[in-house]
């Protein structure tokens, strides 16, 4: 399967030199924000099944200043345990998506753009395919795109990132 993730910035080949052409044999786009775009099916605190692939995500980053959809360490372990029975009802979890990263892989020094333990808790009980997260731009210093992680793929969607499954 063909998937396109899209996160957090604009990018330009997405937008303003955009070539339907490109994007032949996308079998699944997989999209972060507070309000999907039509035709979407949001995965946030959800397990979705899109032509037989498991998705769920869980939105927000590390509790850094008191803003929307920020979670300390505890509130978001409780989301992620409640996302590991939902998801080993439906027989495991193929992609997970995130808005900060699992702690530890691609995130950065500052407060703000520290990933979640609990995501690294998620990869190893539900060993999915694939983490795809946003928030931790290449304009702040990452440029790792993809690191393999206990055997799972973890993936800085930030612009876009093409890939398959």
């Amino acid at each position: 399967m063909r998937i396109l993730a899209v996160a957090d910035t604009q990018h330009k080949a997405l937008y303003d030199h955009f070539d339907p052409a490109r994007w032949r044999g996308i079998d699944l786009v997989e999209s972060y924000g507070k309000t999907p775009p039509e035709g979407c099916d949001p995965v946030d605190g959800r397990v979705v099944v899109v032509k037989g692939v498991r998705v769920a995500g869980l939105g927000g980053s590390i509790w850094y200043n008191g803003k929307d959809l920020q979670y300390t360490e505890k509130q978001m372990a409780r989301r992620v345990r409640k996302l590991i029975r939902l998801a080993t009802r439906a027989g495991g979890l193929d992609i997970f998506v995130s808005h900060a990263p699992p702690k530890g892989i691609h995130d950065l020094q500052d407060k703000c753009h520290t990933g979640f333990d609990a995501f690294r808790t998620l990869m190893r009980e539900l060993h999915p395919k694939a983490v795809l997260h946003g928030h931790n731009h290449e304009v702040y210093g990452r440029k790792e795109r993809e690191s393999e992680v206990e055997g799972v793929r973890v993936i800085n969607a930030c612009g876009y990132y093409d890939f398959e499954i």
